[in-house]
């Protein structure tokens, strides 16, 4: 089942088309990627989704409801982290905690429970200072067991860990991998690793259009060739390739080719032909990244 669903999604500011029918369709408990540069359109649509936007033409369905601009119900099954979350500076956690809480009608025990259970999952069970000394990735961390005190259906987070360090990214996206078997987790990002790393599907935004989505295994797969490196048992032997094959590229060591098979077996044959002795070959593993770049720059 899909947790959101988006149809013909169409939205202009002006005269600028942000949204050009866009169709999207997000499965119950993946951790989603959802990728794309910037301006490509993905906070707009993470916007359109929680209806704080007007879409000009389009459908959206949470959970199975639809969405509508303004007071949407469909916000009962949405927790959302943006960007730069904001706080009260002046609150601890556990303060802010139960404001959240009681904003959502949850009662004094179940917002207890769940301000322990979240601070524990998130890092922050020993903080007792205010909010207005933590750091980037503490905010961060803060933002999610918010987003998560009323058990949503629906984790939406928005650019969760682009101004952070390796660590404070780190420590975000093992909570986001660590919360799927509570919720459906998506996330907008141009960080291509930390969409490797954890997500289970993913969909590439492009000019306002979904390119290409589904599991991250079977989209890696159908990115093209990558080529291959070859290293030389005597080094001395690299320029005879080299001038046979101009295209490749020296690297340490060895030699870097584009291309597939066929190109990797016509170096093999050139080197059997031509008594060289192969020490190493290595085909260079499809990624997002390769992926990620044949679609932006056709």
């Amino acid at each position: 089942m899909d947790v959101l669903t988006i149809k013909g999604l169409v939205k202009s500011f002006g005269s600028k088309d942000v949204l050009r029918g866009l169709e999207l369709s997000v499965p119950e408990r993946s951790v989603f990627g959802f990728v794309g540069k910037n301006g490509a359109g993905k906070t707009t649509t993470m916007k359109a989704v929680l209806g704080f936007i007007k879409a000009d033409e389009g459908e959206i369905y949470v959970a199975g409801e639809r969405v509508a601009f303004g007071q949407t119900p469909t916000n009962k099954y949405v927790g959302y982290l943006p960007d730069v979350p904001a706080f009260y500076s002046f609150m601890n956690a556990r303060e802010y905690l139960k404001l959240s809480g009681e904003c959502l009608g949850l009662s004094p025990e179940e917002i207890s429970k769940r301000t322990e259970e979240l601070l524990s999952l998130v890092g922050l069970a020993e903080e007792k200072g205010r909010i207005k000394g933590y750091s980037r990735g503490m905010k961060q961390r803060l933002g999610i067991a918010q987003a998560l005190i009323g058990k949503p259906k629906l984790l939406i987070c928005d650019e969760p860990t682009s101004a952070l360090d390796p660590i404070g990214r780190k420590q975000i996206l093992d909570i986001l991998l660590s919360v799927r078997e509570q919720t459906t987790v998506i996330f907008s990002t141009h960080i291509l690793s930390d969409v490797e790393r954890i997500c289970t599907d993913v969909a590439i935004i492009n000019n306002g259009k979904i390119e290409m989505q589904g599991p991250v295994s079977e989209l890696k797969n159908m990115s093209r060739d990558k080529g291959f490196t070859i290293e030389l048992s005597d080094g001395d032997e690299l320029p005879e390739i080299r001038a046979q094959f101009p295209d490749c590229r020296e690297i340490d060591g060895g030699l870097e080719f584009d291309g597939g098979r066929d190109e990797m077996y016509r170096v093999i044959d050139f080197i059997k032909a031509n008594g060289l002795s192969l020490r190493k070959l290595e085909r260079k593993e499809a990624s997002l990244e390769s992926l990620f770049m044949e679609v932006v720059e056709k």
